[in-house]
């Protein structure tokens, strides 16, 4: 018997290594012969922290929301008694989380201990490596990726075999690879739960991908503020060379390939491939005119390839099960799996990897369980500060490259960050403009100027100081950023905000003619009052910061709107829905 923790980061922050010392103590004070270890994040992040127990003939028992309190309860039912504790064991609903999935990139997370590298090797790992590197030509390897149909997950969706198929016809004494895992949109997870999870896995797709390329040397550039998904993938790189799966003449073949991590400082431009570049070479992050692309010319001027951890996860299993395997699940032009990481308010918020394809209503409702307190679903945010903002009347969209972008949205990277009713699409699309104003490197008149001036317009219109032409202007400024901008970043920058004004045009009417949030959001444009619903409990005057509401108890109460900062404390705390937002 073995028990089993899940220790991404959503674990560790809902307090999982709490919990596994208590159950460290608690075995040990028993004198039970049990194993505890880890794995990493599993996807149901929302029912972290999770506990599998796997019997003697590896059947597993999952509890979730395993509290260090809850242990103790645990250990006695099922670790001395062999009884399941059925008030924390998982429920059927929950299983269908991941029984509804289809998993290729995250086939190995929350299954293995990552920071043990024979329990890679045990569901079959580096043997895609070994295939590579004895029996195929480099050309072999890019027309299984081709035959595959897979794409580049970080964003673009860029067909992955033309670029490793570039950098191999460009000859020169160097080549390099790179794996992009500066994450850097807000609400993805998607690449550090892979890093966490499964390293060797991204370390595999680059052996195999360096192989068919002709490059010796790789570089996994990852955003600094990923300490544990750096920590285990130095512990994954020391354990494949001491297999001697990285470095000299792996697996007796000639080939010699070898990995260093890059801890990146968390610029979103660095997403951006020669920004990237420039970032390795030890110079500011700021993209620069292409061609020459980087698979003649990138890092230090040698041909390199750069993909992102999620489509280097995808190289090893589709070496061991073929590309028409790959192929066959997706839709024609958009092959495969995608994860996408659903935040928001949703039930249900963790990894999700299904079928290209898909409807959203499937991800959202099917998978993710519908939206929180059941509110009304209004939007989903798709692709990050570069994508945009999909509404309920498409609900029904298939999610693949085609589909997606014919919305005004992209894929993305693959985050998906769900609305409901009280979300404000103006105050969305500031807050997602603010972050690209923040993050843009300056070096193009329109993305460094023209984002702060569409933003001074959004901040305007979401405190009721909004004019006529507002959103005219919002509209032409859009379109000169996006023409005017050297890289994906300006180009894509006012996305958030003309599909916003697309599909949510009578919000922003609403702000600027009405004076009025048409979600009772905006906090310039709401006002809290309390109805005859009260019943003088005093919970609310309790918990206001700043003393805005008087009266006697059991009597209704009022509150003082000079004082009033609009909080929202009040509404939360009344029992009784008494305090409104007009």
């Amino acid at each position: 018997m073995k028990v089993i923790i899940g220790q991404g980061s959503c674990g560790v922050a809902t307090g999982a290594k709490k919990t596994a010392a208590e159950f460290d103590r608690l075995i040990e004070e028993k004198g039970l012969d049990i194993k505890v270890d880890i794995t990493g994040c599993v996807g149901t992040c929302y029912l972290e922290p999770i506990v599998d127990i796997y019997d003697d003939n590896d059947n597993m028992t999952r509890y979730v929301k395993v509290k260090p309190e809850s242990v103790s309860e645990i250990v006695e039912k099922h670790l001395v008694n062999g009884e399941i504790d059925t008030d924390l064991v998982i429920s059927d609903e929950d299983k269908l989380f991941i029984e509804k999935q289809q998993r290729v990139v995250l086939r190995n997370c929350g299954l293995i201990n990552p920071e043990k590298i024979e329990e890679y090797i045990a569901v079959g790992g580096y043997e895609a490596t070994k295939k590579v590197v004895t029996s195929m030509k480099q050309e072999e390897v890019i027309e299984e990726i081709k035959i595959s149909g897979l794409r580049g997950r970080g964003g673009a969706g860029f067909p992955t075999w033309f670029k490793w198929n570039a950098a191999l016809q460009n000859k020169a004494d160097q080549k390099y690879i790179v794996c992009n895992a500066d994450e850097g949109d807000p609400g993805a997870f998607m690449d550090r739960s892979v890093l966490e999870g499964d390293p060797h896995s991204l370390i595999e797709g680059m052996v195999i991908g360096g192989y068919a390329m002709g490059a010796t040397e790789g570089v996994i550039y990852v955003r600094a503020e990923y300490p544990l998904a750096i920590h285990r993938l130095e512990i994954a790189m020391a354990q494949a060379r001491e297999k001697g799966f990285l470095g000299k003449n792996i697996f007796n073949s000639g080939f010699d390939f070898d990995l260093r991590i890059k801890a990146g400082a968390g610029a979103f431009v660095c997403g951006e491939e020669t920004a990237l570049i420039a970032s390795l070479e030890g110079e500011r992050g700021m993209p620069r005119l292409k061609p020459p692309f980087p698979a003649a010319k990138g890092y230090w001027q040698k041909p390199t390839n750069i993909n992102n951890v999620e489509t280097y996860a995808n190289v090893a299993w589709i070496i061991v099960n073929g590309g028409a395997a790959f192929g066959a699940m997706g839709t024609d032009k958009s092959k495969g799996t995608k994860v996408f990481a659903l935040a928001g308010k949703i039930k249900k918020g963790g990894l999700v990897e299904v079928p290209m394809g898909l409807p959203l209503k499937d991800v959202i409702f099917g998978i993710g369980g519908g939206i929180k307190k059941d509110k009304e679903f209004k939007a989903v945010q798709m692709g990050g500060p570069s994508g945009g903002c999909i509404p309920a009347a498409l609900i029904d969209t298939p999610v693949d490259y085609e589909n997606i972008n014919k919305t005004g949205a992209i894929v993305g990277s693959g985050g998906m960050i769900v609305m409901d009713e009280t979300t404000c699409m103006v105050d969305m699309a500031r807050y997602f403009l603010d972050f690209t104003r923040k993050e843009s490197c300056g070096k193009c008149n329109y993305c460094r100027v023209g984002t702060k001036r569409m933003l001074e317009i959004l901040e305007r219109i979401t405190k009721g100081e909004g004019k006529d032409g507002d959103i005219e202007l919002l509209e032409e400024l859009a379109i000169k950023i996006k023409d005017g901008s050297m890289c994906g970043l300006g180009q894509t920058a006012p996305n958030p905000v003309l599909t916003t004004i697309k599909y949510f045009r009578n919000e922003y009417e609403d702000h600027i003619y009405n004076k009025k949030c048409t979600a009772k959001s905006c906090k310039a444009l709401i006002s809290f009052n309390i109805t005859d619903a009260c019943k003088g409990c005093t919970a609310c005057s309790k918990k206001c910061p700043v003393g805005a509401i008087s009266g006697e108890k059991k009597e209704m109460h009022v509150i003082d709107h000079d004082k009033c900062i609009k909080c929202g404390k009040c509404e939360e705390t009344c029992k009784f829905s008494a305090i409104v937002r007009d």
